[in-house]
């Protein structure tokens, strides 16, 4: 890669000064802290703060009564999400390690939540997906095994309801996406489902630069 001249070193400082600001923005509680503590201790890498604020912020913006998520990991994800559904809202949250969803039963229930706000479903999210009902999600959140990442999206686009939001984690691969450096296969599957998302006609799309990339798409009516 090219060295960064002066101007852009400063500018690149700035942004990772902007971006650490802006995960410091957000206030957890006790149970957050505590489902992050869980994933370091299994080797997970869960949301970054100003990730979770924003699928917080999407969950409240959509109104959100049914959200689906791809990856539960200790429950990070899942509580942000929570915190902006609807109070009678259901998380339906798919994994494939039912310890670490033990886990995220855990925080939910420290955060207050009671035990019917959650539908937990052990099992590879390309084995489950297809049992849920079409069109019956507001959100689809997807945080699991890249290279599942194409299929996902079809699933989700089945899954959601008109002007609903689908939402893919960890797009910027730790910067492996934009690098033009021979890449592994699942970052070739990451551009490719970029390149799906922004030229799809059924989807109206973003990239928002919190945490590790999060590219989010409105089904549209």
């Amino acid at each position: 890669m090219r060295q960064l001249r002066g101007q852009e070193r400063v500018i690149t400082a700035n942004r990772q000064t902007s971006w650490a600001f802006a995960d410091a923005f957000v206030a957890e509680d006790e149970a957050l802290h505590w489902a992050r503590d869980r994933a370091r201790e299994v080797g997970l890498r869960s949301v970054s703060p100003g990730t979770g604020a924003a699928l917080r912020l999407l969950a409240a913006t959509t109104d959100a009564k049914a959200v689906a998520e791809i990856g539960t990991g200790t429950g990070v994800s899942g509580l942000y999400l929570l915190h902006g559904m609807r109070p009678d809202g259901v998380l339906t949250t798919v994994d494939p390690e039912p310890e670490r969803q033990q886990f995220a039963r855990e925080a939910f229930r420290a955060a207050g939540y009671a035990a019917n706000r959650a539908r937990f479903i052990p099992g590879r999210a390309l084995d489950v997906l297809p049992r849920l009902a079409d069109g019956g999600y507001d959100l689809v959140f997807c945080d699991g095994d890249r290279l599942e990442s194409l299929d996902c999206l079809a699933e989700s686009l089945r899954l959601l309801r008109p002007g609903g939001l689908v939402c893919f984690e960890g797009v910027f691969a730790d910067g492996r996406t934009v690098d033009s450096a021979a890449q592994p296969a699942e970052v070739l599957r990451l551009r490719e489902l970029l390149r799906a998302v922004r030229e799809s006609q059924e989807l109206m799309a973003t990239l928002l630069p919190v945490g590790d990339g999060l590219l989010c798409a409105v089904r549209r009516g």
